[in-house]
């Protein structure tokens, strides 16, 4: 268990306890994507150690929040999973990011990025009531590294999904200038013409995209600061 103990008959109390020790908030957001092997989490947690990895992830598995399993043949490895209760987390996960949001930029020098969190990024700030029924394409850049999602918007909201399928436009963009399109900051064709952007197939498709998430709304409800 969590060496982590506050003295408190106290929901949240028990849920800082589990996931209030450091890292250990990152682990579940890795394992949010999908399972993962020990050797893969070690290299998206950068700074972390081995062996306090080993530490969080018994941890949380004597609590019943992540579970060791192996993939099918040919590969055969063991990798880590939320159980169906680490699952419940995910709503809290997602205020958390959209909390976090307000505090993001600018970035801090030596940060690391995985274009592969922009799932959970978005997925905090997509639409949860009836949007335009379109699939638009998104390839998010970082360097030599990439991650493809399809963005689709329909009656009950917006679903992101990994992959870019039955797109008939897509943009590919680093996170921040994604971030200011989607946000309306900046337009696409500022973006495009600035080199910080680029759309394949429809571009009246992509355009779209800021219609399929609450981040320009949130930002016009933010007062200004003084």
């Amino acid at each position: 268990m969590s060496n982590l103990h506050y003295p408190q008959f106290c929901a949240l109390a028990r849920a800082a306890e589990i996931i209030g020790e450091r890292w250990t908030l990152l682990i579940i957001r890795e394992l949010l994507l999908g399972p993962k092997r020990f050797g893969d989490l070690l290299d998206h947690l950068d700074g972390m150690s081995p062996s306090l990895l080993t530490t969080r992830l018994t941890s949380l598995i004597e609590c019943n929040v992540v579970r060791r399993t192996s993939l099918p043949p040919p590969l055969n490895a063991q990798v880590y999973e939320l159980t169906e209760i680490g699952r419940e987390v995910q709503p809290a996960i997602r205020e958390l990011i959209r909390w976090g949001g307000h505090f993001l930029f600018p970035p801090v020098p030596g940060d690391t990025f995985e274009p592969d969190w922009v799932l959970l990024g978005l997925d905090a700030i997509a639409k949860r009531s009836p949007v335009p029924e379109v699939r638009v394409g998104l390839v998010v850049t970082h360097g030599k590294k990439s991650a493809g999602f399809t963005i689709a918007g329909s009656g009950i909201g917006t679903a992101i999904q990994r992959g870019i399928a039955d797109c008939k436009g897509t943009l590919e963009a680093p996170f921040d200038a994604v971030l200011q399109i989607v946000g309306m900051s900046v337009s696409l064709r500022d973006a495009i013409e600035a080199k910080r952007a680029r759309v394949s197939g429809a571009v009246a498709i992509v355009r779209k995209l800021p219609f399929l998430f609450d981040l320009a709304e949130r930002r016009r409800a933010t007062p200004a600061a003084n």
